[in-house]
């Protein structure tokens, strides 16, 4: 939920002007780790963006030149040799139909 910056800045101002946190957050109804977010934040009046943060791009056909390379490598050795998350290499395992190994042998 978006908070006004009417409401931002009169909750600052409380802050600012001796108030407690605790208080503030009961007063004007906002979470304290929402108070605490735009105390830390360097300009508390922009709204902030939605979605991703930091995209990371993950190239499918060096991953897949990587695994044919590599091929007894753990996902987690993958992702920090392409320097992404683990879970990065697994959506990008699976959307290149590469699954993991099985045992064969019986």
């Amino acid at each position: 939920m978006a908070y006004s910056t009417d409401l931002r800045k009169r909750v600052l101002d409380f802050i600012h002007t001796g108030g407690k946190k605790s208080e503030a957050s009961r007063r004007f109804s906002v979470d304290r780790s929402t108070i605490y977010r735009w105390l830390s934040a360097k300009d508390p009046f922009a709204p902030e963006k939605p979605g991703p943060k930091n995209m990371r791009c993950l190239d499918e056909a060096a991953l897949k030149k990587h695994v044919a390379d590599f091929p007894d490598l753990t996902q987690d050795e993958r992702a920090s040799h392409f320097g992404v998350s683990a879970s990065s290499i697994r959506y990008g395992l699976r959307k290149l139909g590469i699954t993991r190994k099985k045992n064969t042998r019986i």
